[in-house]
């Protein structure tokens, strides 16, 4: 019985933790990503939803954050970034590397996300 019950708190530990976990979505539209500048916090994990508004995939690729991910046309895909110290970390599409660029800001604690006016 004790089992049983350990094993419910940490199920529900788990998806409270899962619940709490940042989550950032960027659009790609005619081969550009919106927003170009993705702001997170520092030392946790954040979920990056990328979703393909153009007919044409594109491969989101970075290599200061060591990911790669191809996203099909009209489609979205997720993936995991962090934790990371603050600092700043670009990416691209691979397929149109020269309009589809953009950037993770990784902000220090205790920073606001800039005013994007």
């Amino acid at each position: 019985m004790l089992r049983l019950m350990l094993s419910v708190w940490l199920i529900v530990l788990s998806q409270d933790a899962l619940a709490a976990r940042p989550e950032v979505v960027v659009r790609l539209k005619d081969h550009l990503f919106h927003p170009a500048k993705v702001y997170v916090p520092a030392n946790k994990k954040v979920k990056l939803i990328i979703i393909n508004e153009d007919d044409d995939p594109e491969e989101f690729d970075s290599f200061a954050l060591n990911r790669e991910k191809v996203v099909f046309g009209q489609a979205k895909a997720n993936l995991f970034i962090g934790p990371l110290p603050p600092g700043r970390y670009p990416f691209f599409g691979q397929y149109h590397p020269t309009t589809a660029q953009g950037e993770v800001i990784v902000l220090p604690p205790g920073e606001e996300v800039p005013d994007a006016h």
